[in-house]
């Protein structure tokens, strides 16, 4: 007779409790004079730009970018007459895991997969609570009697996994060099801070037309092995990968505008045809770009109300 031994799953990192779920789009002049708080808070740049403080750190966040802001942490938000407007989602949480401590300070780019979850993320948010999203005064999530069956579920799950998958990161990129750090170090960030940004403006020029690897080398005078490191340091990604994620985040922007059919937006961005577009943009996302539209076109109805 076989014997079996079952063996009880280790669970190293939970989300307890949700505490605010937001979609912001804020305008040009706004200003949040700033708080802090016992929990978790994340921010993620959907589009446009934001000046974010944190502590003793100011940080200028663009498009696609995130950041951790630890229980006790201060910060505040302030959109510039020189930014452009940003649409924020922003998602408050409780997690007691000695793992969150690879998150202390973090600020990065998320990878493609780590999209793929933040989407599916908002998705279920949507389904899961009432509206509104937009206001910053109301933190009291209602549910939405009509919710999908396990809706905050699949949300507290696709939010451990973003949380597992930018802890590995930070863990990786501290072990690279030589130590635990969520961070690379600031000098040498900053010592690449002008050569980084150039090639993040090269990219943004050329969204709509063939770009390689060596393209880059030329625009930034790099080798191949240094300009990797560049963009790895600053966004731990490839080259490659952050031009593909700048051009997606491009697309989803445009989409949001409604001003493109979807054949102009595969166009415009250099995509061989509107399948392989669609194709790219579900590998990214975890929908298909007429998906993604409709929920942009019910998130705003709900905001409307």
């Amino acid at each position: 007779m076989t014997t079996f031994h079952p063996l009880r799953l280790r669970q190293d990192l939970q989300v307890d409790e949700l505490i605010s779920f937001h979609y912001f789009e804020y305008p040009k002049g706004y200003l949040f004079e700033g708080e802090s708080h016992d929990f978790w808070e994340l921010l993620y740049v959907d589009k446009g730009e934001v000046e974010v403080r944190a502590d003793d750190r100011l940080l200028i966040l663009q498009q696609g970018s995130i950041v951790f802001h630890k229980p006790g942490e201060f910060h505040t938000v302030r959109v510039g007459n020189g930014h452009r407007p940003p649409n924020l989602i922003v998602i408050a949480f409780t997690c007691d895991s000695p793992l969150m401590v690879q998150l202390h300070d973090r600020v990065g780019m998320l990878q493609e997969k780590e999209l793929g979850w933040l989407s599916l993320l908002l998705q279920e948010g949507f389904a899961s609570f009432l509206p509104p999203y937009h206001d910053p005064k109301v933190h009291r999530l209602e549910r939405n009697p009509q919710a999908p069956p396990a809706s905050e579920q699949m949300l507290r799950l696709c939010l451990e996994l973003l949380l597992i998958s930018q802890i590995r990161s930070a863990q990786s990129a501290g072990e690279r060099d030589g130590k635990r750090s969520s961070s690379p170090a600031p000098a040498a960030r900053a010592a690449g801070q002008e050569t980084f940004d150039k090639l993040k403006a090269v990219m943004l020029e050329r969204l709509g037309e063939p770009l390689a690897l060596e393209d880059l080398c030329q625009a930034a005078h790099l080798g191949r092995t240094r300009l990797k490191e560049l963009v790895q340091l600053h966004t731990g990604m490839g080259p490659m990968e952050l031009f593909r994620q700048m051009k997606l985040e491009e697309a989803k922007s445009m989409i949001r505008e409604r001003s493109y059919s979807m054949t102009e937006i595969a166009a415009r961005l250099g995509y061989s045809s509107v399948h392989y577009f669609s194709r790219e943009f579900k590998r990214s996302t975890g929908m298909p770009p007429s998906e993604y539209a409709r929920t942009v076109e019910a998130a705003a109805g709900m905001k409307s109300r």
